[in-house]
């Protein structure tokens, strides 16, 4: 059964956790327990209509507020297939969350108040959607109910959308549709109150979407631990265990060890007590060479070996994540899975405004949810991709040596 994950954004109190409460408990996904604090907490306040919002909103914060602070993380399943949503909060101060919640997804799910239409934060998230490399961006036009299920309305909302994602170099598949999250309106079954829109509810299209496939791209593992063992099942036994970060190997395939640049041939893939014939994208696996070659942790295994994937030097968007700015020449840890090394913020090229990315400005540091242009040196190699030829291995974080907190995330140009 196919995985899908979705992220969910949008303006403060757009809808978005009363949508995900509604598309489980039209999917009849919800269990006995969550649809009896549903009702309960609908009477304690009061509303006509069940209040979904209480399956998300779970910190107490966030309820005191009527908002959603942190990310959570719904799993859930349908007949056809599995999700992880993750809901992330609408604030434009926890933009950094955002990015959290995306990071991991496939699917932005964008809501737009059909009373206000397009936000600042409608641009961000979807500046963050292209940035991030999503493939798909359903923009739900929210409470329709409240405009009379005016088609005129998301007519000229659904225009705007169009002007927006067309200054984009990076075009995901875009879906745009009326809903009402609260009364149920093309969420799970189309709705007999727009009777003009003739495309497919928002579970449908969720239904329909393909998931991403990193086996066809280039062929990393990190190295996450070299085994030796010497038993009577196994004699000299020199393994080496990781995740497959993209591509695939197949007994036979020839690899090369970054950054020494030894190759050598795959002679078995094991996982757990199974020996395997081949592996993909996501597995976890232990690969066995026939050379005894000069391997440890933080190395990376490739096929085709790149002089671009030794460079220590980087250019990158990066997100600023840390309430304290950064500093011109900071030094911090840069990470990427096992890889960790020093590195220094050279320079700073531009801040891109994501409500208008074109107004690029120039700045000396960083603040906290800034998006930027940027130039790292590091002290060794990351072995990382061009994030948008290689998602799985173009991404890495900037960690505050004195504080140890993740000051940033960013993705390789």
């Amino acid at each position: 059964m196919d995985l899908l994950r979705i992220n969910t954004a949008g303006s403060v109190d757009d809808g978005k956790s009363t949508l995900i409460g509604r598309f489980l408990n039209d999917s009849n996904a919800l269990t006995i327990e969550q649809v009896e604090l549903i009702e309960r907490k609908t009477r304690e306040k009061g509303m006509d209509d069940l209040d979904f919002s209480v399956l998300t909103d779970g910190l107490i914060a966030e309820r005191e507020q009527g908002i959603t602070i942190d990310v959570a993380h719904i799993y859930f399943s349908s007949e056809s297939r599995k999700f992880i949503i993750a809901d992330s909060p609408g604030h434009v101060e926890y933009t950094r969350n955002m990015v959290t919640g995306a990071s991991n997804s496939e699917v932005s799910i964008i809501l737009i108040d059909a009373r206000k239409g397009l936000l600042e934060q409608t641009h961000r998230h979807y500046f963050i959607s292209t940035l991030l490399r999503l493939q798909t961006v359903v923009f739900c036009i929210n409470k329709m109910d409240l405009v009379g299920y005016s088609e005129d309305v998301f007519l000229k909302i659904a225009a705007d959308i169009n002007k927006m994602t067309g200054g984009f170099a990076y075009k995901p598949d875009i879906h745009v549709l009326p809903i009402s999250s609260l009364k149920g309106d093309n969420v799970v079954f189309a709705s007999d109150n727009t009777p003009w829109y003739k495309g497919e509810s928002m579970s449908g299209i969720l239904h329909n979407i393909k998931p991403n496939a990193q086996d066809t791209d280039a062929f990393r593992l990190d190295v996450q631990q070299v085994l030796h063992v010497q038993n009577a099942e196994f004699t000299d036994y020199r393994a080496y265990a990781g995740r497959i970060i993209s591509g695939s190997v197949k007994l036979g395939d020839k690899l090369t060890v970054l950054p020494s640049g030894t190759a050598s041939e795959v002679v078995e893939i094991r996982r757990f007590t199974n020996t395997l014939a081949s592996a993909t994208a996501g597995d976890s696996i232990q690969l066995r060479l026939k050379d005894d070659v000069d391997v440890s942790r933080g190395m990376m295994l490739v096929q085709q070996p790149d002089d671009s994937l030794l460079s220590k030097d980087i250019k990158a968007t990066l997100v600023w994540m840390d309430e304290k700015p950064s500093v011109p020449g900071g030094r911090y840890t840069i990470q990427a899975s096992t890889r960790t090394a020093a590195c220094k913020l050279q320079g700073i090229d531009a801040i891109i405004p994501p409500e208008n990315p074109t107004a690029v400005y120039e700045a000396a540091s960083l603040k906290l949810n800034d998006i930027a242009k940027v130039q790292l040196k590091t002290a060794a190699p990351l072995f990382l991709d061009r994030f948008e030829d290689n998602r799985g291995n173009g991404a890495f974080i900037l960690v505050d040596t004195q504080t140890n907190n993740t000051v940033a995330v960013g993705f390789v140009e």
